[in-house]
């Protein structure tokens, strides 16, 4: 996560909510499993389960304090400032060499997704507070890179 409490977009926030209740719903099945008097551990497999399980346990919670902090930086933040990219944007973008983009400027992501930008990379901090028409420039691994905000707003990546 970035490191200054940006304000979210609605639907970002209940992404973040939604995400918040599945992971507390899976501490709760795990921790389950944990309580279990029926399942003990009495030999090294079991015990190396239990181990797991308390390995799971210590993540979900890591994560549940992740999203719930950001979720109050953000309250702290305010709601997000019109007419310019903020997490939850979904953002046109025309690269150096003319080619667009349509991407979604997101916190976090898991696995790949190529229309989400997250916003602590270096294309998602320089597109931040941007208005269509701004020119941004950022570092890829293959050296500088620039880009021009086309248009803010519309149909996320996804559903286009």
């Amino acid at each position: 996560m970035t490191s200054d409490p940006l304000p979210i977009s609605a639907a970002a926030r209940h992404a973040l909510e939604q995400e918040l209740a599945d992971v507390r719903a899976e501490r709760e099945t795990v921790a389950a499993t944990l309580r279990d008097p029926d399942i003990v551990a009495g030999d090294r497999g079991d015990a190396a389960d239990q181990l797991q399980r308390s390995g799971d346990l210590a993540r979900l919670d890591a994560r549940i304090e992740d999203i719930t902090t950001r979720l109050r930086q953000a309250d702290d933040a305010g709601p997000p400032p019109a007419g310019v990219v903020g997490v939850g944007s979904t953002v046109t973008v025309r690269f150096d060499d003319g080619a667009e983009q349509t991407v979604s400027i997101g916190e976090v992501t898991q696995g790949y997704d190529a229309s989400l930008v997250t916003a602590d990379s270096p294309l998602g901090k320089a597109l931040m507070g941007c208005r269509p028409g701004d020119a941004v420039r950022y570092r890829t691994p293959d050296g500088e890179a620039g880009a021009v905000v086309v248009s803010l707003g519309g149909a996320p990546p996804a559903q286009r």
